[in-house]
């Protein structure tokens, strides 16, 4: 382990089985492996934490294979969700927890020098809120709406419940992100541009909304917009979680609209590949280009 990071990602890998139009993958997925791929392969240093069962250790270390450190906390079990797509975008799906992962606790997390903590969970729970305001004491908190709303239901499906403490531990949040369903469902707003205003109004600094066409980021003072333009969506899963820490790792040293074209860029060549992002960016300039 190094003693400084750019981005440690906390959050669990998921055994997961994705079946769409008749057809059934069983891949390894959860946010940390895209979000470590899409950051570590744009160029920033990447400790990713997270929790799973020692039989699955082996292939959790795929997480390495991008260039990212990893620390792997002994669970019980790995987290396992399946995901059943209904829509040709992909925009709508079913969504059972088959199993899960303990949850995280502050002693857990390693202590190097970070400029990012990604917070980057799968279910309600997994990431307690209480991780939060200690974090932002060590370095800029980064968290995937995801993990805050979507919610464990008797039988093992999932829905999104409202984040009762919102208006407090927003102010703590540097980069907050939601796709267009969480964005309406946290704020009552439909129109992606209002919602994301509501949610820097509510304390976070930068809100990301992402759509099937497009990726929203507000600030104080502006909404900026980027297009999307895969030539197809094999890849689609892991889209907003490839273009947050892509996002992420160019807020580093760029500004805003300059680090959502690069994510937008970055996504699109995702989306065309089932997997995490294996380019370059090299490639991802390229695709600026058009």
């Amino acid at each position: 382990m190094n003693p400084f990071y750019d981005i440690l990602m906390i959050g669990h890998v998921s055994k997961d089985i994705i079946i769409f139009q008749g057809d059934t993958q069983h891949i390894l997925g959860g946010p940390v492996i895209y979000s470590s791929a899409s950051a570590a392969r744009s160029g920033a240093s990447v400790l990713v934490v997270t929790k799973a069962h020692p039989d699955d250790r082996k292939e959790v270390d795929i997480i390495t294979k991008s260039g990212s450190d990893l620390v792997v906390i002994e669970s019980s079990r790995t987290t396992s969700i399946e995901n059943v797509y209904h829509t040709e975008d992909r925009e709508r799906r079913t969504v059972t927890l088959l199993s899960r992962a303990e949850a995280f606790s502050l002693d857990e997390i390693p202590n190097p020098a970070v400029r990012i903590f990604h917070l980057a969970g799968l279910f309600v729970g997994e990431i307690p809120d209480d991780l939060i305001i200690p974090l932002s004491q060590r370095g800029r908190v980064a968290i995937d709406a995801q993990g805050i709303l979507r919610t464990e239901l008797p039988g093992g499906g999932m829905d999104y419940r409202d984040w009762k403490r919102k208006k407090e531990l927003l102010p703590y949040i540097t980069y907050f992100k939601t796709d267009a369903a969480e964005a309406e469902f946290l704020t009552g707003k439909s129109d992606l541009y209002e919602a994301a205003r509501d949610l820097v109004s509510w304390g976070a600094d930068e809100v990301m909304v992402t759509h099937n066409k497009e990726v929203v980021v507000a600030d104080s003072g502006k909404i900026y917009t980027s297009p999307l333009k895969p030539q197809n969506l094999s890849g689609r899963t892991g889209r907003g979680d490839t273009t947050f820490a892509a996002y992420l790792t160019k807020r580093l040293t760029e500004g805003i609209q300059e680090s959502l074209d690069y994510a937008a860029a970055l996504v699109s060549i995702k989306m065309e590949t089932p997997g995490p992002f294996t380019g370059t960016p090299e490639m991802v300039r390229e695709r600026m280009k058009d």
